[in-house]
């Protein structure tokens, strides 16, 4: 365990770093903090993924599946294989993710989770293919969860959901969340580039309550440049 948690304090304090310099140009080229695969609602086999995220010469990314991490380990596990057989090519830095339904203001929301370890006992109820209910489904318990098993908390694309993300930011910052997705884009632009209103919105909030912001294309489709 105390190898585990240092390996674990290390990820993290990269990603925090990584973080504290995310802008409006970083995402979908430079890093992208919001993807799926085959293994929840994506289109992407793993491998795929991994194989754009190096073509396009991202420097880092993490996949948040739905209630898993089986495509963040088959990922991993692949990206150990092709380390071997390109040893001076320059790869992108995978870190493992989630994305977590749970409520927030008696609205449903989604709480990215990054940096963890993936086999801490606080984790394993929320990478379990399902969404869970009563105590385990509030926005307070996941964020705890994600925090236990070492890693950072981030509400997912804040202005989505049926409750104002200045309410929903307010309160999230107030249970401990670490950081909000600040650079999304909302209505699915081609080519990609983060909502102004909503980011500049959000940045503000972030700045506000002290928390980091992430960036993210939300890929479901085929092509990590886009959401669809």
């Amino acid at each position: 365990m105390a190898v585990d948690y240092v390996k674990v304090c290390t990820e993290k304090k990269l990603l925090e770093k990584v973080l504290q310099n995310i802008n409006f140009t970083s995402c979908p080229k430079l890093f992208n903090f919001h993807m799926h695969t085959v293994y929840s609602d994506g289109r992407l086999k793993p491998h795929q993924l991994m194989e754009q995220a190096i073509a396009i010469n991202l420097q880092g990314l993490a996949i948040t599946d739905h209630h898993s991490i089986a495509g963040y380990e088959a990922a991993q596990n692949w990206l150990e294989d092709w380390k071997w057989s390109h040893p001076t090519e320059s790869l992108p830095k995978l870190w493992s993710g989630v994305e977590i339904n749970a409520n927030l203001l008696d609205v449903e929301v989604h709480i990215l989770g990054y940096a963890f370890d993936i086999g801490h006992t606080s984790i394993k109820p929320y990478i379990q293919r399902k969404i869970l209910s009563g105590e385990d489904y509030q926005a307070k318990n996941v964020i705890a969860a994600i925090q236990s098993a070492g890693g950072i908390a981030i509400l997912a694309h804040p202005a989505r959901y049926r409750r104002s993300h200045f309410d929903l930011i307010k309160e999230a910052a107030r249970l401990g969340i670490d950081g909000v997705e600040t650079f999304y884009a909302y209505n699915n632009p081609t080519p990609w580039q983060p909502s102004l209103q909503e980011s500049q919105q959000i940045g503000e909030l972030a700045r506000k309550y002290n928390l980091l912001s992430t960036c993210g294309t939300d890929t479901h489709g085929l092509n990590l440049l886009k959401r669809l």
